[in-house]
């Protein structure tokens, strides 16, 4: 399984699979021979010194210096990351350079629909990680697992964080929101909510039944932001009046709040 990921992870560096697989049989063995490589990673040897010759054109392998068999080694992990990175990193800023002198002055503002939950979360982690100001979230213990690293980052930056987060957390990020009504939420909703609201500037919005199930927004919509932010805020106000008068609350509308919750009646116990 991690050699399979390792192999991916480098296909998407643009390494070809056969590459991926020389590679990684050299920095499993080496200094190798061809032979070696292509019997440990399951290439032809007919290709194999065609696999081994785009490597080093890459910069990946290089060969030793030897009279007795070509030998070949491969560069160091750390190395060949970071030379990608920096690669990466470069193009990545022409990119975003070139495309926004293209772009028009038209009003961007959008509403983009995504179903993929991996999008849902790349999308929020982006928007996390853009965020400069504030930032305010409602989430189950799933996201946070998913989106920690890149809030304790904002953290970091001294972004403001409040956090609405369904169930007991001992994560600490910002202020932390406990809501208690979890599984009451989860069959009202049909699934688990992710809100993330960053600088008052734009949003991700979704609803997650399964990771197979998954629907939301991504808006940078004023009136869509605006919205987004309310209802977080309302739960945070909820969340400070049940923690003070949770007795009182609790003996006027019920043990999961079901009187106050039911908006088409104004009843008490």
């Amino acid at each position: 399984m991690v050699v399979n990921n390792i192999k991916s992870n480098l296909m998407e560096l643009g390494f070809s699979e056969n590459e991926a697989k020389a590679y990684i049989a050299l920095i499993m063995e080496n200094p190798s021979t061809a032979y070696d490589i292509a019997k440990r990673s399951a290439i032809p040897s007919s290709k194999i010194y065609e696999v081994l010759s785009r490597l080093k054109e890459r910069g990946a392998v290089f060969e030793t210096d030897s009279s007795e068999k070509r030998k070949y080694l491969p560069i160091p992990a750390d190395e060949l990351v970071a030379t990608h990175k920096t690669r990466i990193d470069s193009t990545l800023a022409d990119l975003k350079s070139g495309l926004n002198a293209l772009a028009s002055n038209a009003d961007l503002s959008f509403l983009r629909t995504i179903t993929v939950y991996a999008q849902l979360i790349d999308k929020a982690k982006q928007v996390i990680s853009d965020a400069s100001q504030t930032l305010l979230i409602s989430l189950w213990p799933q996201e946070m697992a998913l989106l920690r690293a890149p809030l304790e980052a904002a953290i970091a930056r001294n972004v403001k964080i409040a956090i609405v987060h369904f169930g007991e957390t001992d994560t600490a990020i910002g202020k932390m929101y406990c809501h208690p009504l979890v599984t009451t939420i989860q069959i009202e909703h049909g699934g688990r909510g992710l809100i993330v609201c960053a600088d008052s500037d734009e949003v991700v919005f979704a609803r997650i039944a399964s990771l197979d199930n998954a629907e939301g927004l991504h808006s940078t919509s004023r009136g869509f932001v605006t919205m987004a932010e309310d209802f977080i805020r309302h739960d945070i106000y909820v969340m400070k009046i049940v923690n003070r008068f949770s007795i009182e609350l609790k003996n006027s509308f019920g043990e999961n709040y079901e009187l106050l919750r039911n908006v088409f009646k104004d009843d008490t116990l």
